[in-house]
């Protein structure tokens, strides 16, 4: 499937090449992600439970809750690493003035790859770019208590049990509180003034993204389902606002159970979205159906063994255009 049979009238919603100047072309992406293992979503050293915020459940519901929450930089981490991977097989990260490798967290950005230019860096001497992804926390649909239970755990000895050679029992016996297999929280990532090219990147990215929160090597396994993507001259309505309208509609149906079923939540995320966007100030073009299938079979078949040469030729030509 070519690019040009994907994006049709669609094209000018995208920016034709790189630009340091904004010109308010957004693209909405709403995903559905849904828990597949026990998941951890905390502050790592906190000592504190799992992340929540207290919220009104509904927009009519006012009912006060408390929601389990993924936080904007656990999901933009996981899935910025996830690209950085792409890049890095294919020598798409290059090194920064100083000859050293572009990496995060050691404060040297290259400035000149696909993850710096759409992801945002800084650095101390000079130089930046703002992220053109916008993330926001991610509130699971069912309140807490619903989602989450607490195991307990504890660290045996070489022979498998409590006890040493000498029979002196462990001490080490811990609790976690975990979301639970099947939790589903709604998110919203809206991409501002990209490229065709750059949106394909930071879309495969979130797709080809399985693993989130604590423990990640162990549990944290996550699926990434794309609901809707749209486009627009404004920002829309939040995440929290999209979550509260869809429990709306699952309270009016008495389907508040866990766990959801997920086309449930694809249809009322879809009325939803409907219902919320008359709100916007702004004008809203959407990807029908077929127009979406289409754009997620364009992602698969660039990344598929025989044809990935194709997602590196293409994001080898995105970052030649943000010169040296």
């Amino acid at each position: 499937m070519k690019r040009d049979s994907i994006i049709k009238e669609k094209e000018k919603k995208f920016m034709s090449k790189y630009s340091h100047f904004p010109e308010g072309k957004f693209i909405t992406v709403v995903v559905a992600r849904e828990a597949e293992s026990e998941c951890i979503f905390r502050t790592e050293g906190s000592g504190e439970g799992l992340n929540k915020e207290r919220v009104s459940l509904g927009i009519k519901e006012d009912k006060k809750d408390f929601r389990a929450v993924i936080s904007k930089r656990k999901q933009s981490a996981v899935e910025r690493r996830t690209g950085r991977e792409f890049l890095r097989l294919n020598n798409l990260l290059f090194t920064n003035k100083d000859n050293k490798a572009c990496a995060l967290n050691k404060n040297t950005p290259c400035g000149k790859c696909l993850d710096c230019m759409l992801n945002g860096y800084a650095v101390g001497d000079g130089g930046a770019q703002k992220s053109r992804i916008i993330y926001d926390n991610a509130y699971s649909i069912l309140p807490f208590n619903m989602v989450t239970d607490v195991k307990t755990f504890n660290a045996l000895y070489d022979n498998g049990t409590m006890r040493d050679e000498e029979g002196k029992a462990s001490s080490s016996i811990n609790e976690d509180e975990y979301i639970k297999p099947g939790t589903v929280f709604v998110d919203m990532i809206t991409f501002k003034d990209v490229t065709f090219t750059e949106f394909i990147y930071g879309l495969s990215n979130i797709l080809r993204s399985k693993r989130y929160g604590a423990i990640s090597s162990r549990i944290g396994k996550m699926k990434n389902t794309i609901l809707k993507v749209a486009f627009s001259d404004c920002e829309l309505f939040s995440n929290l606002e999209l979550t509260q309208s869809i429990y709306d509609k699952l309270n009016e149906e008495s389907q508040i159970e866990f766990p959801l079923n997920i086309n449930k939540v694809r249809e009322y995320a879809e009325q939803s979205f409907e219902d919320l966007k008359k709100e916007v100030y702004g004008n809203i073009t959407e990807l029908n159906g077929d127009e979406l299938r289409d754009l997620l079979e364009y992602i698969k078949s660039i990344f598929k063994e025989e044809g990935e040469e194709q997602a590196a030729a293409l994001f080898k030509e995105q970052s030649e255009q943000y010169g040296d």
